[in-house]
């Protein structure tokens, strides 16, 4: 692969990546995960304005499908050990010159990742916490939570704050990874935790149940599912065990998910996980925040299901978190470096 970086900026312990709709165009968020900034930057890795520039503690963002430049956030989660005070934020653009509005829509400490889902016309916010609880420094006594809610016909132009959240699952320990999931008929929540990996779909009503499904039962750090070798079948593509050094895959069988593929060196404190087509290949992109902190670009080769292989994309940046796109006919990373405090931009050609 030839590909080409741009730094878009440097931002202290970036972390958080989303896109957006505004102003009738496609833009991308880019957030740090303590005390500073949020900005707004165009598909083209440009820095266009800053949203807020605290409180932070930003580890999701999700834009609200069908509105200009609104979008839900966390703030306050700075670290599995600085979270008490976290929350989900609404976040709506001025109407005119002036400052983005910024509204708490649940106070929920410890939240680290959450999303929109829709199943028949029906939002629903899927919340996750990291755990429940701090009595001391690296505390995991106190396991994590799945929230959900269902949200009116009209949101967010009627907020009800705070949002009443349901428990859907507790006893997650190190409750950390999520990856949204596209179903036939619906849209799912992939959780991963010490126990497992979990598939969360919403009910077919807001009266109705969800559906929960575990597909691995080992620990796993973050998960995404891709259908890596074409056969009509996603692969489990996992960072393991908790903010873990090994990478795998996994295979679905009559018997569940078989591993299939582990990664032939060491992948320090592996964090960043996102699906891409670079080069018409179909890849995961893996980032780690320790060692040689490379961000890496998965893909099958063939014949045989365990059959893989890997670019490296860059070298020693520590990539939190990534987004690809495409751009102008051209395939795009953006990377939240964290360990370096850069938001790089990637042009895959």
């Amino acid at each position: 692969m030839n590909i080409e970086k741009k730094l878009v900026t440097h931002l202290t312990k970036c972390y958080c990546l989303a896109p957006l709709r505004y102003r009738d165009k496609l833009h991308y968020l880019v957030a740090s995960e303590k005390n500073y900034s949020c900005l707004l930057v165009d598909t083209h890795g440009n820095v266009e304005e800053e949203i807020w520039s605290e409180p932070g503690g930003t580890m999701s963002m999700v834009w609200i499908p069908g509105t200009d430049g609104k979008f839900l956030a966390t703030h306050r989660m700075y670290s599995p050990n600085d979270s008490k005070q976290a929350s989900i934020v609404l976040v709506e653009p001025p109407e005119h010159p002036g400052p983005w509005k910024v509204t708490t829509l649940a106070e929920l400490p410890h939240v680290h990742r959450f999303d929109l889902l829709t199943r028949n016309g029906v939002q629903y916010l899927l919340a996750c916490t990291l755990c429940s609880g701090r009595d001391y420094k690296d505390d995991w006594t106190h396991p994590g939570k799945v929230y959900a809610a269902a949200l009116s016909p009209d949101f967010p132009q009627s907020v009800q704050s705070p949002l009443a959240l349901t428990v859907l699952k507790d006893n997650l320990t190190q409750n950390h990874g999520y990856c949204r999931v596209k179903l036939e008929n619906t849209e799912a929540g992939l959780v991963t935790a010490d126990s497992g990996v979990y598939l969360f779909i919403p009910p077919e009503s807001p009266q109705g149940q969800w559906t929960i499904r575990q597909l691995l039962d080992k620990p796993i750090s973050d998960a995404l599912l891709v259908d890596l070798d074409h056969d009509g079948l996603p692969e489990l593509v996992t960072l393991e065990p908790f903010h873990g050094d090994f990478v795998s895959v996994y295979h679905d069988s009559p018997n569940g998910y078989q591993q299939v593929y582990a990664l032939d060196r060491p992948f320090q404190f592996g964090h960043a996980i996102c699906c891409a087509q670079l080069n018409g290949l179909d890849c995961a992109v893996l980032g780690a925040r320790k060692g040689e902190r490379d961000l890496l670009a998965l893909y099958h080769k063939g014949p045989e299901p365990g059959d893989y292989a890997y670019t490296v994309i860059d070298h020693d940046v520590g990539a939190a978190n990534v987004l690809y796109d495409r751009v102008d006919g051209k395939d795009i990373l953006l990377s939240a470096n964290r360990e370096i405090d850069e938001v790089a931009y990637y042009i895959i050609h």
